[in-house]
C-alpha cells in the first residue's frame, strides 16, 4: 500500500467515520497503527514472497472494513481428518469498497459466499481469497457474508510450533484432537480476516463432534445441541475481543470439573477438563491455576476476560495460551516436561507451562501485537512472568535467580524484532533474552512499587487492544521518566550484549560501554571492594578513585551486561 493512500484514509475518511463508529477504543489503537504504517512502509526489505506481503500487510483489500463478529460453525470428521462450516463474518464498512480478502490455507477451499442472501463471485490467489460484492459497501455500514468451506486442514508437525489440526488419540484409544496456529495463522483451519491488527468484537463458535466426544472452545458453553445423527454441537460463546490464534477447537473424551477464585473484579469462574484417566491427579496438581491467577492479578491486574472465565484444558501437545481456554500438555510434570530451564532449582517449583500460558491471558491475549515482528510484547513479558511469579510466592531473591539462570538460553543469533508488513516473527531470545531485558529495567528503574504500576498500567492503558512496540516502549518510557530509546533498540533491535570494558590501576577504575548502539548509557551498580558503587558509563572512557586500591569489581549480576577486564 502506498504511504499516500494510508494518509488519505486516515485524513478523508477513518476520522469522520470514528465520529458514528461507537466502537472507539478500536479506533483509537486503529489510527495509531495507520500511523505507524506511514512512519515504516518505506523501509521495509523485500527478502520475502508475495503471499508473505499479503498474508503479514494491511492491504487496501483489508483497511476497508472492520471485525466486528464472527458466527464460526465446524463440524469435524475425525475418521476423514476433515472438516465442513461455514463462517458468517459481520462487519463495519470504513471506506465504500467492493473487494474483500479472506484468508484461507490450502488445501481447503471454500465453495461459496453469499451476501444478503445471494452468491456473489470469489477467486483464489494461493492462500488468499478475493471476494467481489455487486457494489461497493457504504462507509459506516454494519454488513455480513457467509463463506462455506469445506476440505482437510493441514496436520501439525510440531505443534504448536509448526501447528494445525492435532489428530491423535488418548491411551485408550478415543479420539484426542486438537488445533494450534499462532505464526501459522488461523487460516490453516477457518477462513477469517487473517491479520492480528483486527479482532471481532465478539465471537461464536458450534463446533460438531460426535456424540461420545467432548469439545472445548473458548468462552462460555451456551448449550449443546443433540443432533438425529449421532453428533453434538458446542455452542461456545466470548464476549471479548479475540485474536484469531486464540480461537481453538479441543474435542476427546474429557472428564470436566468447575471451581471459582475470588479475585480483583469479583468471582472467577475456572473450568478443567482433562482426560479421564488423569482425573485424579490433574485435580492435585492444576492447583496452580489457581496460584497463577492469585500472582499475575497482584503483577498485572485484573484476570482479562472475567466475563468469559478461564478454562485450563488438556491437549495432545505441549501447550498454547488460547484465550479463555488455555492447552495444557506439560504431561502434569513440574518446570518444562520436567527439566528446570534456568538450571536453579527455582523452574521446578512451578509447573512451566501453566504459569507461561496463563500469562499470556495478559500479554498476548488482552494485550496483542499489531504485526508478529512485535511478537517480544507476548514472549517478552509471559516469560517474565514466570520470574514474577517466584518473587510474589518465594521472594525478590528467587524471581532474580531465575531469570538470570535463564541467560545460558540465549543465542543472540538475530534481532528480536523482525522485518514488519510479511508475517516474520523474530528471534527466539525474545523469551529469555526479552525476560532478562525487563529484569534489567527494573533493576535500573529501582522502584518496586512503580515497576509493579507500570505493568499494570500497560494492561489498564491497552485494555483489549492490538498495539506496536513503539507504543509499549513509549509507555514505559513515559512511566519511569528515563530515556529508553536505545535502551530497547539496543536489545530488541542489535544482537549485541553490551560490554563494559574495564581496567584496574591501583586506586582507579577506568570504564566504558563497548558493543552498544549510539547513545546507549545505562547506569550500572557495582561491587569495589565489597562496596556498593554507581556508575554511569558511555562509549567513552571514563575514570573513578577510590579510597583503597582495587581488588574486586563485579558489576550488579541483575543488569544483561558483560564485563571484560582489558588489562
Amino acid at each position: 500500500m502506498r504511504p499516500i493512500y494510508v494518509f488519505f484514509v486516515l485524513q478523508r475518511v477513518y476520522l469522520p467515520f470514528m465520529k458514528t463508529n461507537q466502537n472507539r477504543q478500536k479506533g483509537k489503537a486503529f489510527s495509531l497503527w495507520i500511523t505507524f504504517l506511514c512512519l515504516s512502509h518505506l523501509s521495509l526489505a523485500q527478502p520475502f514472497t508475495h503471499q508473505d506481503s499479503l498474508r503479514g500487510s494491511i492491504t487496501t483489500e483489508r483497511v476497508w472494513w472492520d471485525l466486528n463478529y464472527y458466527d464460526l460453525a465446524i463440524d469435524v470428521d475425525i475418521e476423514h481428518k476433515s472438516i465442513k462450516g461455514t463462517n458468517t463474518i459481520y462487519f463495519f464498512v470504513i471506506i465504500p469498497q467492493q473487494r474483500m480478502q479472506i484468508d484461507l490455507q490450502e488445501p481447503l477451499v471454500i465453495t461459496q459466499v453469499t451476501f444478503k442472501g445471494k452468491e456473489i463471485p470469489f477467486t483464489r490467489e494461493g492462500n488468499v481469497y478475493w471476494i467481489t460484492f455487486p457494489y461497493p459497501l457504504t462507509s459506516g455500514a454494519r454488513e455480513s457474508i457467509t463463506i462455506r468451506y469445506e476440505g482437510k486442514p493441514i496436520v501439525a508437525v510440531r505443534p504448536p510450533w509448526d501447528g494445525g489440526f492435532t489428530w491423535a488419540s488418548d491411551e485408550q484409544e478415543n479420539p484426542f484432537v486438537a488445533t494450534s496456529c499462532q505464526g501459522l495463522g488461523a487460516s490453516v483451519w477457518w477462513p477469517c480476516k487473517d491479520h492480528m491488527y483486527d479482532e471481532p468484537d465478539s465471537m461464536l463458535m458450534r463446533i460438531t463432534v460426535p456424540a461420545s466426544l467432548t469439545d472445548v472452545s473458548n468462552g462460555r458453553l451456551r448449550h449443546i445441541d443433540y443432533l438425529p445423527d449421532g453428533k453434538k454441537t458446542y455452542h461456545w460463546f466470548v464476549s471479548n475481543p479475540i485474536n484469531n490464534y486464540g480461537v481453538n477447537v479441543n474435542i476427546a473424551k474429557y472428564a470436566h470439573w468447575a471451581d471459582t477464585l475470588h479475585g480483583e473484579k469479583g468471582i472467577l469462574d475456572l473450568d478443567f477438563y482433562v482426560l479421564e484417566d488423569n482425573y485424579d491427579k490433574a485435580r492435585t496438581h492444576f492447583q496452580d491455576a489457581h496460584r497463577t491467577i492469585r500472582a499475575f492479578e497482584y503483577w498485572f491486574g485484573p484476570y482479562p476476560f472475567y466475563e468469559d472465565g478461564y478454562k485450563l484444558v488438556e491437549v495432545p501437545y505441549l501447550g498454547m495460551e488460547h484465550q479463555s481456554s488455555v492447552t495444557y500438555g506439560n504431561k502434569y510434570k513440574m518446570g518444562y516436561l520436567g527439566t528446570d530451564v534456568s538450571s536453579t532449582g527455582w523452574g521446578l517449583k512451578f509447573d512451566f507451562l501453566i504459569i507461561h500460558e496463563s500469562a499470556h491471558e495478559w500479554w498476548a491475549n488482552n494485550i496483542t501485537y499489531k504485526d508478529i515482528a512485535d511478537m517480544w510484547i507476548h514472549e517478552s513479558f509471559a516469560n517474565y512472568a514466570e520470574s514474577l511469579f517466584l518473587d510474589y510466592y518465594y521472594g525478590k531473591k528467587a524471581g532474580s535467580e531465575y531469570v538470570i539462570g535463564t541467560r545460558a538460553n540465549i543465542r543472540n543469533d538475530k534481532p528480536i524484532i523482525a522485518p514488519y508488513h510479511v508475517n516474520q516473527k523474530g528471534s527466539g531470545d525474545m523469551y529469555y533474552k526479552g525476560g532478562n531485558m525487563l529484569h534489567t529495567l527494573r533493576t535500573w528503574l529501582n522502584d518496586d512499587i512503580k515497576w509493579r504500576e507500570i505493568l499494570r498500567g500497560l494492561q489498564r492503558a491497552f485494555y483489549h487492544q492490538t498495539v506496536t512496540s513503539e507504543q509499549v516502549e513509549s509507555f514505559i518510557a513515559e512511566q519511569t521518566g528515563l530515556e529508553l530509546k536505545a535502551f530497547f533498540n539496543q536489545y530488541l533491535r542489535d544482537i549485541r550484549i553490551p560490554t563494559l570494558e574495564y581496567e584496574l590501576k591501583g586506586k582507579r577504575l577506568k570504564y566504558r560501554y563497548a558493543n552498544v548502539v549510539d547513545q546507549f548509557d545505562m547506569p550500572l551498580e557495582a561491587m569495589i571492594n565489597g562496596k556498593v558503587f554507581s556508575i554511569s558509563p558511555t562509549a567513552e572512557w571514563q575514570t573513578i578513585s577510590v579510597d583503597n586500591s582495587i581488588k574486586t569489581f563485579v558489576v550488579d549480576e541483575n543488569y544483561y551486561v558483560f564485563q571484560k577486564n582489558i588489562k
